[in-house]
């Protein structure tokens, strides 16, 4: 069985003119994972790899999510094809996985997330809200194989407030 955790960034900031890829989160998008990540942290189990993108809000929504699972920052893979905004580069990253890994988390970005859970997952979202993580299971042993995943677990920000 496989087990893929899924995460969209925390909300970001537009308010300083930088590149897409180095934008800050805001201050509510701070707390937003911090209330996500201390709440899935006793209903996961602890990812064996996390994979982010590179995006400066994805790698700090990550930080925060390690910091609450006890998963050492420096062991995450970054990614080049997670900064997908459509899905592809998500799925292949997916499915490149080493099948000895039998729980991956990944951190991203929309309109990939919302895509990705929708397809591979037993349940439909209109959108993935920033923060949200989203958890599948697999009755596969290779991340190749990896389709029609039971969607085991939805936590959304706004779920808890």
């Amino acid at each position: 069985m496989k087990t893929l955790l899924i995460v969209r960034h925390a909300k970001s900031s537009w308010e300083y003119p930088v590149d897409d890829k180095d934008r800050t989160l805001k201050l509510r998008g701070i707390k937003d994972a911090h209330l996500v990540a201390n709440h899935i942290a006793d209903k996961i189990n602890t990812p064996d790899v996390i994979y982010s993108s590179i995006a400066n809000r994805a790698l700090h929504t990550c930080a925060i999510f390690t910091r609450c699972l006890n998963y050492p920052f420096e062991k995450v893979v970054i990614k080049e094809s997670m900064y997908d905004f459509g899905g592809s580069g998500l799925v292949e990253t997916i499915k490149s996985c080493d099948d000895a890994v039998d729980t991956l988390m990944v951190f991203g970005h929309n309109h990939a997330i919302t895509a990705v859970v929708n397809t591979y997952g037993s349940k439909l979202f209109d959108n993935v809200p920033t923060s949200g993580a989203v958890v599948i299971q697999f009755e596969t042993d290779s991340w190749k194989t990896i389709n029609d995943g039971s969607t085991i677990l939805k936590v959304f920000p706004k779920d808890l407030k």
